[in-house]
């Protein structure tokens, strides 16, 4: 299985492109709720190419973003390098290299998926300050509900290399509440969409890690139905990619 700290290497600038931010009411929530503040010493785990950071930023926080992926890396240095509260930190969350009860508040913007568990709990009890908080938090793309939903689930079924095994939604929840103290897990969640065009729906099927890259022998077929996907289902040119934007948090 591809070495899941490179699986994005090839994909930065689709994922730049055409990954999704985050709903207002998700940081207003963080803010308001959960207890984030400006100045507050955040760490965003596996930052990628800092889309999460970027919001934690304009919120005045101070961040340390940590990625191993080095290309992913470099891309939120390029557009984040500049502010003065952002910290690129070449790490994982299983070793973040962050100092011991050094921050805050940890958060995991469509990254703990990808994590070794039982190693990133014990790494995020570490750098935690006393009574500080993990977030935990993915766009969560609808499945279901649309005929567009279904035949895209369905298009990365058939043609994705790996995408059963790597689907988020394979955690439990169970497994979610037991990485948290007992009882301390809260979740919210909030929806949003994006509207893309062929060439941007294309794009982001591109972003993912688990889709076939130009030279793949599937690629060209699968090009192929997603035309025709698109051919099906849009309106006025666009289609509407719908998302559940879901929040798991507490102490760890």
């Amino acid at each position: 299985m591809m070495n899941n700290k490179e699986r994005f290497s090839n994909r930065v600038d689709t994922y730049v492109k055409y990954r999704p931010n985050y709903p207002k009411e998700a940081l207003d929530y963080l803010y308001d709720i959960v207890g984030l503040r400006a100045n507050c010493d955040v760490a965003d785990i596996g930052a990628g190419t800092g889309i999460f950071s970027k919001l934690l930023l304009d919120r005045g926080s101070k961040v340390f973003a940590v990625e191993p992926n080095q290309a992913m890396r470099v891309a939120a240095e390029q557009m984040l390098g500049g502010a003065p509260n952002f910290h690129a930190v070449s790490g994982s969350a299983e070793a973040t290299g962050l100092l011991d009860q050094s921050v805050d508040y940890i958060v995991c913007a469509q990254a703990f998926h990808w994590f070794d568990r039982s190693a990133a709990q014990a790494e995020f009890h570490r750098i935690l300050k006393p009574g500080g908080k993990a977030v935990l938090i993915w766009n969560s793309r609808l499945t279901h509900g649309t005929p567009f939903r279904e035949e895209y689930d369905r298009l990365l079924y058939t043609f994705g290399t790996d995408y059963e095994k790597v689907n988020h939604k394979n955690i439990s929840q169970s497994t979610l509440n037991s990485f948290f103290k007992e009882g301390r897990m809260q979740d919210m969640r909030f929806t949003m969409s994006q509207s893309f065009d062929f060439e941007g729906l294309k794009g982001r099927m591109l972003s993912s890690s688990y889709i076939p890259v130009p030279g793949h022998p599937n690629y060209e077929p699968m090009i192929t139905e997603l035309w025709n996907l698109f051919v099906r289902n849009n309106v006025d040119g666009i289609v509407l990619f719908d998302y559940e934007t879901e929040l798991f948090w507490g102490e760890v």
